[in-house]
């Protein structure tokens, strides 16, 4: 462990990575809180992996592909959105349409791009390793803009996940605040898939709610145990991509779902011990 943070402080690339698995888990966790709340993880992945056709579009154009992966990411939330907004289509269908779509359209123009294909492994799966300067000033500012949005608008914010039709009583942009939070959600998704790429990205965004929602029910608390959790996951999972030479990416989804294991086990003792009846000690 002592040659591991040595390490960070001598090679700059682990550094790079080391400071972009905790900004990830930061902006994971507070985006995840939402999601989780709102229960949009499947529409979630499918703006996760509609992306993928932005991606490819910007390969044939030459241009920065998460360029395109955002402007993808963010006309799939809005359509998402506006599609089941007007009624026409449920949330759950238009979201495995431009899932498939986005897709396909991505493998389309990557066939199509003249020359070497580009490897897009990095992309699927993720190499945070390949993190740059660059990648991490996106991550610190979108970091910045969610602590930010949340601290000023968490009332809003909150009242807008568990219930809209409150929230709209109490004179709540709520439609606004749908799009900005679509549009919050589309730009996490697109800067954090170099970290931990379009695959194994959800599990970033749910898996540390879940186990910081078996610590509390608050949901402050909450985010803040998702934001710490996802950090220390996402360090784990590059130290042991450093020490056995397996992808950082899935060794961060398997130490998250070891903790949550150990979180599901110290949650039933914790009930087993409230159920039991306590001895009645007679007064003789």
């Amino acid at each position: 462990m002592l040659e591991f943070i040595q390490e960070i402080f001598n090679y700059r690339f682990l550094g790079h990575a080391a400071l972009a698995a905790v900004l990830s888990g930061i902006a994971c966790g507070i985006v995840g809180s939402y999601i989780v709340s709102r229960r949009l993880v499947f529409m979630s992945g499918g703006i996760t992996h509609a992306s993928f056709g932005g991606i490819g579009i910007a390969y044939y154009l030459g241009i920065n592909p998460l360029i395109g992966a955002l402007i993808f990411a963010i006309g799939s939330a809005f359509g998402i959105e506006l599609f089941s907004r007007r009624g026409k289509i449920s949330k759950d269908a238009a979201t495995g349409i431009l899932w498939s779509v986005g897709m396909s359209v991505g493998v389309i123009f990557v066939f199509l791009t003249p020359g070497y294909a580009p490897n897009l492994m990095s992309f699927l799966f993720g190499n945070i390793l390949l993190v740059d300067a660059g990648n991490l000033l996106w991550l610190c500012v979108l970091d910045a803009v969610l602590i930010l949005l949340f601290g000023l608008c968490y009332r809003a914010i909150v009242y807008t996940a568990f219930d809209r039709e409150f929230a709209a009583t109490q004179r709540l942009p709520v439609g606004v605040i749908g799009y900005a939070m679509m549009t919050v959600v589309a730009a996490t998704i697109v800067l954090n898939i170099k970290t931990m790429g379009i695959v194994l990205l959800m599990s970033l965004l749910t898996m540390p709610v879940v186990i910081a929602g078996t610590l509390t029910r608050d949901y402050r608390r909450m985010t803040l145990w998702a934001c710490g959790i996802g950090s220390a996951a996402t360090l784990g999972g590059l130290y042991v991509s450093y020490v056995s030479n397996v992808p950082s990416g899935a060794a961060a989804i398997a130490v998250l779902a070891v903790v949550y294991g150990l979180a599901r086990v110290v949650q039933a003792c914790r009930r087993s011990r409230q159920r039991r009846p306590k001895a009645v000690i007679s007064p003789e």
